[in-house]
């Protein structure tokens, strides 16, 4: 039987490949086009993209080999580097940087995918590899998407990928939903089924994924559409015209719960 780690490191290479595989078709305008990050380019995704990969590996070599984990200085000099790279290079380099960090990360040993524990830079304590590997999937994801959808309107978030995402924040990255989600948003709580998921979205003094709380209104998309609300990519023009929301809330209140980053 697979494990959640395993699951996570399975649709971390499929989104990448995926992403890969089109950014090998980009032309130059391509790149410099508005992505679905309304601030940045589709090169600058991709910039973010590979520099992420780039720091992700450098705690990953850390927990791997005892070292002490890269200093508060580290960061800012590796999005310097990157940020000064021109748009191709920055698509070209994304590719590499992402896959090096891949070839590491499904190198590991079913005991090290078990046991290993990973610094990240931004929280007091080391997660384990599949919470680990939740928070880059959660990036490439919808990053993924950013890029994709500035050359396709239609684009979608990787299924496969949303359910495992979902299953995270369920668990220990649950955290991400409470930080990001904005419970005060609405007038009045809500506890939303997720189609055909058994989750639920709680919306009551924090907001929180359940699994048996009665509910007030019913969410009709699949695990793509959760994902993209709570990224803040449910945006016009881009919500798909079968989504709806019965109940208590509307999709305008849930897309105020979840105002993106």
């Amino acid at each position: 039987m697979t494990t959640l780690a395993d699951r996570t490191i399975t649709e971390l290479r499929r989104v990448h490949d995926d992403l890969a595989a089109r950014v090998a078709g980009f032309t130059d305008d391509d790149l410099t086009r508005t992505s679905g990050a309304s601030d940045w380019t589709v090169a600058q995704v991709l910039s973010h993209l590979g520099s992420a990969a780039e720091i992700r590996t450098a705690g990953l070599h850390a927990a791997l080999t005892g070292a002490e984990a890269p200093g508060p200085d580290f960061n800012p000099g590796v999005w310097d580097r990157w940020n000064a790279k021109g748009p191709r290079q920055q698509a070209d380099d994304y590719v590499a940087s992402e896959a090096a960090g891949l070839t590491l990360v499904e190198g590991l040993a079913a005991e090290q995918r078990a046991e290993l524990l990973v610094p990240v830079g931004f929280l007091p304590q080391p997660l384990d590899v599949a919470s680990w590997g939740g928070l880059w999937l959660n990036e490439a994801a919808q990053h993924s998407w950013d890029v994709r959808v500035a050359t396709d309107p239609d684009a979608r978030v990787d299924s496969a990928a949303a359910d495992v995402l979902l299953e995270h924040f369920t668990g220990t990255l649950g955290f991400l939903l409470g930080f990001s989600g904005k419970a005060d948003a609405l007038s009045e709580q809500a506890v939303v089924a997720l189609g055909d998921s058994g989750l639920q979205l709680q919306v009551t003094e924090t907001v929180a994924l359940t699994t048996a709380a009665p509910t007030t209104a019913t969410w009709s998309g699949g695990s793509e559409t959760v994902v993209r609300l709570f990224g803040g990519r449910l945006k016009p023009p881009f919500i798909p015209a079968d989504l709806t929301v019965s109940g208590n809330v509307t999709i305008d209140d849930l897309r105020r719960v979840f105002p993106g980053y």
